[in-house]
């Protein structure tokens, strides 16, 4: 089956969406509970949300498969994302809500583990980074949007209700320092979204491992609070209203990280 989907742009930037998918293969399923095969902690219609990016030039690289078979954005060594957090796993066990999400006796296994880093994890990130480094080698930078959404209230990973913007570059390690200062420059002065750097949310693992910006590839996470474009509870109804509000921000932030890449190819050029 189709485990991710690849479109390349034209522009240095590449937009990666891991936790869109919902497919849950046949031989996964077989042994998971009815909460798993309703995939709630998935980061609903993002691809339908960010529609405009491949008109503007922009890659996209998203996964077709859930989360619940394999995340896309954990270290396959099975390092926690947050040091002394709660922390889903690279196969994960549970929902968000700390829901089972396998049949007592059905849950994968270290060889079954490794058989879907083969088989969904590795395909995804090998064309990841070969599309990063062919964007960097050829217009001498690479930017990295990796989107994201999730619920509001997860009581589970953060108490009370969640930002709505929430920008992660791991403590500024992933991304320029002037790209990152004009991306929040657009998000606090729109006063409509709240916004934050590098809160709950700072980066997971796709952001991390790609973020080089000593070698020019630059990588910023977005963790977007759903109540700003959907219905937050099942069936996870996709609001055209407020996607439409939404939306021009998005494509802003991602007009900014253009700009900011121009300026940085024309510098590259005087200085040789």
């Amino acid at each position: 089956m189709e485990t991710f989907r690849f479109q390349p742009g034209e522009t240095p930037i590449l937009l990666s969406i891991p936790h869109v998918g919902t497919a849950i293969p046949p031989d996964a399923a077989a042994g998971m509970t009815e909460a798993a095969l309703a995939t709630p902690d998935t980061d609903w219609h993002l691809d339908r949300l960010y529609h405009f990016a491949p008109a503007l030039g922009i890659g996209f690289l998203k996964a077709t498969c859930s989360r619940y078979v394999i995340d896309l954005n954990r270290d396959p060594a099975g390092a926690a994302l947050y040091a002394g957090a709660d922390n889903t796993e690279l196969c994960p066990l549970t929902t968000f809500d700390r829901k089972p999400l396998y049949r007592p006796g059905h849950e994968p296994d270290a060889a079954e583990v490794q058989r879907r880093i083969d088989t969904y994890w590795r395909p995804y990130h090998e064309t990841l980074q070969r599309e990063l480094q062919a964007l960097r080698d050829r217009f001498g930078v690479a930017v990295l949007f990796d989107a994201h959404s999730i619920r509001s209230e997860v009581p589970r990973f953060f108490q009370g209700r969640l930002t709505d913007f929430n920008l992660g570059t791991a403590d500024g390690a992933t991304a320029a320092p002037k790209l990152v200062g004009r991306l929040m420059n657009v998000l606090a002065a729109t006063g409509t979204y709240s916004s934050v750097l590098n809160g709950r949310f700072k980066g997971g693992y796709i952001t991390r491992a790609y973020g080089k910006p000593e070698d020019g590839i630059h990588a910023v996470q977005l963790e977007l609070g759903q109540r700003t474009y959907m219905e937050e509870a099942p069936p996870f109804r996709y609001r055209d209203e407020l996607a439409g509000d939404v939306r021009p921000l998005l494509e802003r932030l991602l007009g900014v990280i253009a700009e900011w890449t121009r300026e940085q190819a024309r510098a590259a050029r005087v200085a040789v």
